[in-house]
């Protein structure tokens, strides 16, 4: 099997690389190779590596940015989409793509099926949905997998920044009244490969799937998982987790708004792999296994 790969040095990426691995020979791409911003470019390096099955995991995911600069969120998440999603059909591979859970208002007060009606509240969410329905209309062969809250060891993400910050200040605000669950791009990339494999044995059906965590939690209830976890490891810290003050969404302003509620039922994805969704705390314990290490000079107090 011959795999392209986009995106090789995000989040996602990153894990993909590792995670592909197994399934056959794998080219993998970044920025600097195919820049999803450029058509032409993007065109080229398809032509060039033909590929039965290609996973798009570059995305422009800057929420706040997208705000301002519209036309490039499009491009990214929605035009090069639709460019993937034909040359897939055209040369008859699987196209597995990532969407988000911002897809959703966050009204609902319960889980958000794949059955339930988007309606993103923010340029970036409104992106990813057109990225989803180009692909789709395309009449391709295609996994598209809304995933929600990622975070890995590498990269810029909630988790690390967090980290980043306990060590600088001894009081912070986060967030209280948005909910979602925490989802590890190692999940993700785990989780997506066993999809493949089911769906070119012809035991997944095309289509989109919530890819999540189980369970749930503020982006508060995370910041505090995080910082009691780094402590416990042994991280010098400034922070303690009970000087992490909750606050509404209205008291943070932010550029995009987000949903208040995240939560993906991820019930689909589970019954067609035969396996059960990990606890949202269970692969944040592993990131901070690799990221605080007992010992580790770069966690110890400074003088």
């Amino acid at each position: 099997m011959k795999i392209l790969l986009l995106g090789k040095d995000g989040q996602v990426g990153r894990e993909l690389c590792r995670a592909l691995l197994p399934l056959g020979e794998v080219v993998a791409l970044g920025r600097s190779d195919a820049d999803l911003r450029n058509r032409d470019a993007l065109l080229a390096a398809l032509a060039t590596c033909p590929a039965d099955v290609i996973v798009n995991a570059a995305a422009w995911t800057a929420v706040d940015k997208a705000e301002s600069d519209p036309d490039t969120a499009l491009q990214v998440n929605a035009s090069a989409a639709s460019v993937l999603a034909r040359h897939a059909r055209a040369a008859g591979a699987l196209l597995v793509h990532y969407s988000t859970d911002y897809v959703f208002d966050g009204a609902l007060a319960r889980p958000y099926t794949e059955a339930d009606t988007p309606h993103p509240l923010n340029v970036y969410g409104s992106t990813k949905l057109a990225g989803e329905q180009a692909i789709h209309a395309s009449g391709c062969d295609a996994l598209v997998f809304r995933t929600s809250w990622v975070y890995s060891a590498h990269g810029s993400n909630f988790l690390k920044t967090m980290l980043r910050l306990a060590r600088e200040r001894e009081t912070l605000d986060v967030v209280a009244d948005q909910h979602g669950a925490p989802t590890s791009a190692e999940l993700v990339a785990d989780l997506s490969v066993q999809a493949i494999q089911r769906r070119r044995a012809g035991l997944l059906p095309a289509g989109t799937y919530h890819l999540a965590a189980s369970g749930s939690t503020s982006w508060h209830g995370f910041a505090k998982y995080i910082i009691a976890g780094a402590a416990a490891r042994g991280a010098a810290l400034k922070l303690v987790p009970e000087k992490i003050r909750a606050v509404a969404a209205r008291d943070y302003p932010a550029a995009a708004q987000r949903p208040r509620n995240s939560i993906l039922d991820t019930s689909l994805l589970s019954n067609a792999l035969q396996r059960e969704m990990p606890p949202w705390t269970e692969p944040v314990d592993r990131v901070l296994d690799q990221l605080v290490k007992p010992g580790d000079p770069a966690w110890r107090a400074k003088a």
